[in-house]
């Protein structure tokens, strides 16, 4: 008799048999509820950590080195006239703030606010009185033996002057970056007497921080600056004191006739000063 017998043999199913012939196993319910939370926990976690996204051979590490800032935005002008804006803060200002604007020497008027919401350098928020916020870039001009550039005044289209001491200072445009209005700083306030493209700005000379005081040109309005400041080398400054005319302060905007009645700057006087000054 042969081992197995027959008829236990042909009873017997071999191996391949066996695994083929197995029932496949039901997901349940439990296991793909956990498997879509753990690729959902994969996915955020990329999202949120750039360490570990830097690490994909998809994604892209070429970020910008020098200023890691956002730029400005811009929802569009929130008056659609000066008197619409005057009638505004008529009830948020004190009256003989606002009766001061464009009267009292070196103050601007409510068309050179409208203009600086219309074009997106100023925001304004609701409150009594209201804030205003503006981005400032600030340019550290850097001359010979330690010396810093300032605008020590300026002279408007009234006719009247007013005292600065500061380094060349812009309001930033909607979507500018600090590169971009370093730059126009330049060229629109020395333009006059330098090539504009002779400007190399310090590494790791950035720095940000907030200033809130009350308004020397709105008086009445305190005003939050938030103040980007850079050094810079600029060539061909002259190196005695000196006087620049100011391009086109505002933009026209479509014509009107608003740009004829606001305040604007005419000329600039520079002159150069030790940074110990400065800082004190």
């Amino acid at each position: 008799m042969s081992w197995p017998p027959q008829s236990i043999n042909k009873s017997l199913p071999d191996a391949k048999s066996i695994f083929f012939n197995l029932p496949k196993p039901t997901p349940c319910l439990p296991h793909v509820f956990l498997t879509a939370i753990s690729l959902l926990f994969f996915i955020s976690s990329t999202k949120r950590n750039p360490s570990f996204v830097k690490f994909l051979p998809f994604v892209s590490s070429d970020r910008r080195r020098f200023l890691k800032i956002p730029s400005m935005s811009h929802s569009g002008p929130p008056f659609a006239t000066p008197q619409a804006l005057s009638d505004w803060l008529k009830p948020r200002l004190p009256s003989d703030s606002l009766a001061s604007w464009g009267v009292k020497p070196g103050t601007k008027n409510v068309h050179n606010l409208w203009l600086e919401l219309s074009e997106g350098e100023t925001t304004i928020v609701d409150s009594s009185p209201p804030l205003r916020t503006v981005n400032v870039v600030t340019v550290r001009v850097m001359g010979k033996d330690d010396l810093i550039l300032v605008e020590s005044r300026q002279q408007l289209s009234d006719g009247s002057f007013r005292d600065r001491f500061r380094p060349l200072s812009e309001k930033m445009k909607p979507n500018e970056t600090v590169e971009e209005a370093v730059a126009r700083a330049v060229k629109e306030e020395l333009g006059s007497v330098i090539d504009p493209g002779s400007v190399r700005i310090v590494p790791g000379s950035y720095i940000k921080k907030l200033e809130e005081r009350n308004s020397a040109s709105y008086p009445g309005l305190p005003v939050r600056y938030v103040l980007h400041s850079v050094d810079a080398w600029v060539e061909g400054v002259p190196e005695e004191d000196f006087c620049t005319d100011e391009q086109e302060e505002y933009q026209d905007l479509n014509g009107t006739m608003e740009l004829e009645k606001a305040v604007s700057v005419r000329k600039h006087f520079w002159k150069w000063v030790s940074s110990d000054s400065l800082r004190s």
